[in-house]
């Protein structure tokens, strides 16, 4: 791969952890600490400014709101001024940021908060690169420059016993989700899905005692993963994972990848307004295409995989391969209006 001979990322030195240089790896979020850790220590790092091709501003969001966010206070502020404290700070002591109005420069950040904090810096927001779990067109997520990060969840840690599933003849349920109802596409799958005695459409906010979550997931031709009160769901990536096409049905996502993968071929995107027609939708997919959705699913799942350390073309790998696209195509925007 180009990228991989060539490609090199200068890391900000400035900054003390927690807020700065770390993030929990644990929990639904924790992809996030993952990444910033293995960006790094990994080969791509370079002690030459001048060598890197882009700058990471190695600020956590999820430290960010953990440590400064008042609860309960709804104020933004203190947490946009961290972010801008901190460019403040780099762009008084190196000149790349002002040099390039930080477009070659990106925050990588997995937060539901994430874009409004990039919000309180606009050359943040509107020049740099923002790899966001909340990938959002309608909340200024920009699929020109900004790369989607997809939400992972790995219950200890790793990808220990959450990878495979069995073929698709030894599916016996059409189409499966479970979880809060969060927001309004979540609120009407469960109004008009979750009452229902379909065995094929098994819709539930809490599972039934001794279900086992992943064991439907294995058990599903279809698994749907919905936006919550934002667009990033863990569930995508479970799908994958286990071998069930994963439907999208979100509003406004740009889905992982997508300028190197073909989701039509192995996921179905949805949106709200097909929330009611879900099981029609999913019937009229012939057998053989399903089967062909599938097999792509597997084939595609690697670039989702976590590993320790990073191998070829899984998701760290994925993500600095779409950072690099974008560094190939820079535009700067020279304006500090919202």
């Amino acid at each position: 791969m180009e990228m991989e001979k060539h490609f090199k990322i200068y890391v900000y030195e400035e900054g003390d952890p927690p807020v700065f240089h770390y993030s929990d790896s644990q929990g639904i979020l924790g992809i996030e600490g993952i990444l910033i850790h293995q960006i790094e220590i990994r080969k791509f790092r370079t002690n030459d400014p001048e060598k890197a091709h882009v700058n990471f501003l190695p600020f956590s969001v999820l430290s960010i709101v953990s440590y400064v966010y008042v609860v309960d206070s709804r104020a933004w502020s203190p947490m946009q001024n961290t972010a801008a404290d901190y460019i403040d700070e780099i762009s008084r002591k190196y000149p790349y940021w002002n040099r390039s109005l930080g477009s070659d420069h990106f925050m990588l950040a997995c937060h539901d908060w994430a874009p409004t904090i990039s919000f309180g810096v606009p050359y943040l927001y509107k020049n740099s690169i923002r790899v966001l779990c909340n990938a959002n067109t309608s909340e200024r997520f920009n699929p020109t420059k900004d790369v989607t990060l997809p939400e992972i969840y790995l219950p200890q840690g790793k990808m220990d016993g959450l990878i495979g599933g069995p073929s698709p003849s030894n599916r016996s349920v059409l189409v499966f989700y479970a979880g809060g109802i969060h927001g309004y596409i979540r609120q009407v799958l469960m109004e008009h899905w979750g009452k229902n005695d379909d065995p094929d459409v098994q819709i539930h906010e809490y599972l039934p005692e001794n279900v086992s979550y992943y064991g439907m997931i294995r058990k599903s031709k279809f698994c749907i993963c919905p936006s919550g009160y934002e667009v990033a769901s863990p569930r995508m990536v479970e799908a994958l994972y286990m071998g069930c096409v994963p439907v999208l049905l979100k509003d406004h996502y740009v889905a992982p990848f997508n300028d190197v993968l073909n989701w039509k071929s192995f996921a179905v995107e949805m949106n709200s307004t097909d929330t009611l027609n879900l099981k029609k939708i999913l019937m009229s997919i012939p057998q053989q295409q399903y089967i062909i959705m599938q097999t792509r699913g597997l084939q595609v799942r690697r670039h989702f995989e976590v590993n320790f350390p990073p191998k070829r073309y899984d998701v760290f790998h994925m993500i600095l391969h779409s950072i690099w696209l974008r560094r190939l195509n820079i535009q700067v925007h020279d304006t500090k209006d919202g």
